[in-house]
């Protein structure tokens, strides 16, 4: 399957590595993108669905205790849509 960032999913993403590199090591830094990529390599496989959300046509997946990823599927495609900070206040999310 074919996978496509949104702008807020990339946004997420570089905020969450920004965050690591300034408060932990390279090693928490290098062990979150191994995480998502490894992730996002189940994902394109196209055999692995995970728990759906609250949000219509929309799963979630944990990639570390405290980020999960929200994405949706359409067709052949997956669409990362956050990269959500689990620590933040849900009131403020939003996925597009």
């Amino acid at each position: 399957m074919k996978i496509e960032w949104t702008f807020a999913a990339k946004n997420d993403y570089w905020q969450n590595i920004e965050y690591l590199e300034n408060q932990w090591s390279e090693k928490e830094v290098l062990n979150f993108i191994n995480e998502v990529d490894y992730s996002l390599h189940l994902l394109a496989k196209g055999n692995v669905i995970f728990t759906k959300s609250d949000y219509n046509n929309t799963h979630k997946m944990v990639i570390i205790k405290q980020i999960t990823l929200y994405y949706s599927i359409e067709n052949e495609t997956i669409y990362l849509l956050r990269f959500w900070n689990n620590y933040q206040d849900l009131s403020n999310f939003k996925l597009k």
